[in-house]
This record gives C-alpha cells, sequence and structure tokens, in this order.
C-alpha cells in the first residue's frame, strides 16, 4: 500500500516521504484496520514532523490521527465488524496513523458514520466534537445561560467547541486572528468575535461581559491567550486546557486561581470507556442531524499533498478543518 512517513525531524516538506510499497498494519487486540477514505489533519501532525509531540513514535512513521473509512480487517476483542463504515482515532502513537490507504484504528474509538455525512466531514469530526465534549459537558459543566470564551475559536477544535457552546445554550465569545476568520466565527454564530491581532483579549472580553468575565474558557491555544483568559475568567470560572496551538501550554499561577476563585481544568478525550464514547457520539451526531453543528472543511487535498496540507495548517490561514482525500470522496 502506499503511505507517507516520516523520516526524521523537520519540517514536513523535508521529513515526509511517500512509501509505495508499505506494509499493511495487522491489528492487535482491540484494534481494527480501516481502508482510509479521508484523513483530517491537525496541528499535532505539525508536531510530529518536528518531534515535539508528546505521543510522537520512533520513526519511521505515518502521522495522521483522524481517519474516516471501512474495517478491512479486526483484531480480538474489536469493537466493530469488517465492512463497518466508520470515524475513528488512528493508532498514530505506533506509527501506523492515517496519511495511508490503510491505518490501524483504536476499536473502542471507531464509531458509526450517518450515510448522509460525507467521508471528509466524517474524517474531521472525532477528535474535535468528542474533544468538545468532554470538555464543555464533562469537564467544564457547561450550563445554558453562561458566557463560553472559546479561543482560537476558528481552528479546528475551538470552531467545534463554538458550535457544541451554542447548542448547549452559551453565549458565546470566540478569539481569531484577522477580520476574515472573525467572520468566519460570525457566521458559525459567535455572539461576538474579538481580532487578538487589534484587540486586547481581557479588555474586549470584561466590556462585552460588564465587568463580569466568562464563565467557562476553552483553550486549545495555550501561551499569551490562556494568560489573557485568566484576567477575564469570573468567580468560579473554569478554565480549560486543551492543547498548545501556539507553541506553548498555558502556565496556571496558583495564588491567582485562589485569589480570583477559578478552577484550571485538563480536558483529554481518550481516556473514557467505550460506553461513554458511544453515548457523546449519539448526541453529538443529534446536534448535527439538527443543524446545530457542522464541520467546516476549508480545503480538499489529494493524498499527494499531505507535506503542503500539514504546511498549510502552520501557515495560520486555515478556517476550521483540512482534510485529505485518501480513497473516498
Amino acid at each position: 500500500m502506499r503511505a507517507w512517513k516520516v523520516t526524521g525531524r523537520g519540517a514536513p516538506h523535508d521529513v515526509l516521504r511517500l512509501v509505495e510499497d508499505a506494509r499493511l498494519p495487522v491489528p492487535g487486540e482491540g484494534q481494527i484496520r480501516v481502508r482510509v477514505a479521508a484523513a483530517g489533519v491537525g496541528l499535532p501532525d505539525a508536531h510530529m514532523c518536528r518531534g515535539s509531540y508528546a505521543l510522537t513514535p520512533a520513526l519511521p512513521f505515518t502521522p495522521g490521527q483522524e481517519v474516516a473509512g471501512v474495517v478491512t480487517a479486526a483484531g480480538p476483542g474489536a469493537r466493530v465488524a469488517v465492512g463497518e463504515r466508520v470515524m475513528a482515532v488512528s493508532a498514530f502513537f505506533l506509527g501506523h496513523g492515517g496519511f495511508a490507504q490503510e491505518c490501524l484504528a483504536l476499536g473502542d474509538f471507531a464509531l458509526r458514520v450517518p450515510n448522509e455525512m460525507e467521508d471528509a466531514e466524517a474524517a474531521c469530526f472525532t477528535i474535535p466534537y468528542h474533544t468538545a465534549y468532554v470538555g464543555l459537558v464533562r469537564r467544564g459543566a457547561l450550563a445554558a445561560g453562561e458566557t463560553l470564551l472559546v479561543l482560537g475559536a476558528a481552528g479546528g477544535t475551538g470552531s467545534a467547541a463554538l458550535q457544541l457552546g451554542l447548542a448547549m445554550g452559551a453565549r458565546v465569545i470566540a478569539t481569531a486572528g484577522g477580520r476574515e476568520k472573525c467572520a468566519f466565527c460570525r457566521d458559525l454564530g459567535a455572539d461576538l468575535a474579538i481580532d487578538y491581532r487589534s484587540e486586547d483579549i481581557a479588555s474586549a472580553v470584561r466590556d462585552a461581559t460588564r465587568g463580569r468575565g466568562v464563565d467557562v474558557v476553552y483553550d486549545p491555544v495555550g501561551g499569551d491567550a490562556f494568560t489573557a483568559a485568566t484576567r477575564c475568567i469570573a468567580n468560579e470560572g473554569r478554565l480549560l486546557a486543551v492543547g498548545f496551538g501556539s507553541g506553548s501550554w498555558g502556565q496556571p499561577q496558583v495564588p491567582h486561581m485562589v485569589q480570583h476563585n477559578y478552577s484550571v481544568v485538563g480536558v483529554m478525550p481518550s481516556d473514557y470507556d467505550h460506553a461513554f464514547k458511544v453515548a457523546a457520539h449519539d448526541e453529538l451526531l443529534e446536534h448535527w442531524k439538527h443543524g446545530r453543528l457542522r464541520v467546516p472543511v476549508h480545503e480538499r487535498l489529494a493524498f499527494e499533498r499531505v507535506p503542503d496540507a500539514i504546511a498549510l495548517l502552520t501557515q495560520g490561514g486555515v478556517k476550521g478543518k483540512l482534510a485529505i482525500c485518501v480513497g473516498g470522496d
């Protein structure tokens, strides 16, 4: 089969190689093999190329965390059967990610795809929306009528949280870089979009909330954006640490947390049992079915353009998600 392999540490175009005769991976306990129709592209793929991601496997390896396709083989104890169409999290951490014609995937994180959902949309659904669900529903306990601040809301993860927050009845304030991205956030339904390039996030949020601040912050950005959020979070607020799209994690200051009576909460969707994931998925698909959630796919690129896609994502112009069309639509 054909598969992209990271062969060193550096920029995508420098370290990715297209291998024409890669071996088909064999699924182990609880794993499945998927014939990839489409794969989502995320910032972790860029970090893996540079070796700066915590779950970067040994060289050489195939990146790509998000896939949609048809199951071609199932290991012992796998929860899905051969022939099923699924959206799934790949076994990228074992070196068998989704930028290949077939990949390994986690059987307990392989979930159904509605017939009406196209491959590219399905590939870009699982990680962003399940992360948003764990963050806003489980960890952040966002309630209807509360105010949610989504940092980096024009990105794949941020746009998912923006939409889910609205579906849950919250008022949503978004931050994004530049007029186009702010307009994109407003198009998704954000009540207010703050351009962090020209506005001070904390001041704009305090003005918008009449000095009260926000109840929940969804932060896939880290760095300075995290610090800004700590300056505009309400009493008993919950700051959800999701990622470090800026290149550095947010740095909680315990004295400040105590003085202002807010919490910093870590968010990771992987360590939940299969029943929880299925229930969350059913709830998310119900929102999708009724038009409250949509997957904004910025561009669909050919399989041969995987290095271009990862590089494009790091340049900051993408709104929503990028998808690689491998063998589907």
